[in-house]
């Protein structure tokens, strides 16, 4: 059975001790009801995986011992998700927690020229991120950046495979053929899809028009289709 899972960003290698903050304190004293002598794991979200003992079970500032650290090696695949913001902001808390789950590395919400939306809320969508971390009990924090336009995007895109889907009757490739790589950004258009002029733009930066199948999907199931094909485990 696997212990509770907890983030604290200022633990680190070297402590025999540490003071949960408030917010994990009150989770592990008074939602899970936890005691002196039982045990939790703590990630800093950067690799590191701390095993540890409640010393003092206190509401506010609990203290552990740390009985073992461990650094763990980052992502094998680095996978970049640039995908246009939506007005329904629900399906992209809904999508972003579950590409996290899925190991994304890197989210980057798109302005493109079809996305209707309303203020992207950063703290709320890097909670919800940092939650599904947790819930998978995962030790590297995926990376949220600010929203960016489309076109700033696909020029500063370095990674070594660059995938746009898309549902213009164009020439692409059927993802199933796609060897994803391990160092891969993929682009998922908004509602309306991507605009014949930004298709053209991601191909002339090296993008390849990738075909997610014979039916039209939201555009969080996109997402999420692409990501569970192309993640290498």
């Amino acid at each position: 059975m696997s212990v509770p899972f907890f983030y604290e960003p200022l633990i680190a290698t070297g402590m025999t001790q540490f003071t949960l903050s408030e917010t994990s304190s009150k989770h592990c004293v008074q939602v899970l009801r936890m005691d002196v002598g039982e045990k939790i794991d703590i990630t800093n979200g950067t690799g590191g995986l701390f095993h540890a003992s409640i010393l003092v079970a206190h509401k506010k500032n609990a203290l552990v011992t740390i009985t073992k650290a461990i650094q763990t090696e980052g992502p094998k695949q680095k996978l970049h998700l640039g995908i246009s913001l939506l007005k329904n902001a629900v399906r992209l808390e809904w999508l972003f927690e579950k590409a996290t789950e899925m190991g994304l590395t890197t989210i980057t919400p798109l302005v493109c020229e079809r996305t209707i939306h309303e203020r992207f809320k950063t703290e709320r969508m890097q909670q919800i991120i940092l939650s599904a971390m947790i819930q998978s009990q995962q030790t590297w924090l995926p990376v949220l950046t600010e929203p960016m336009p489309f076109q700033q995007f696909i020029e500063k895109a370095t990674a070594v495979q660059k995938l746009i889907a898309h549902c213009e009757p164009l020439n692409k490739t059927s993802i199933k053929l796609i060897e994803a790589s391990e160092d891969l950004v993929l682009l998922i258009g908004p509602e309306g899809d991507f605009t014949p002029s930004e298709i053209e733009a991601a191909i002339a930066k090296d993008f390849k028009p990738i075909d997610l199948g014979p039916t039209r999907l939201r555009t969080e199931t996109a997402g999420i289709f692409a990501l569970s094909v192309l993640k290498n485990f």
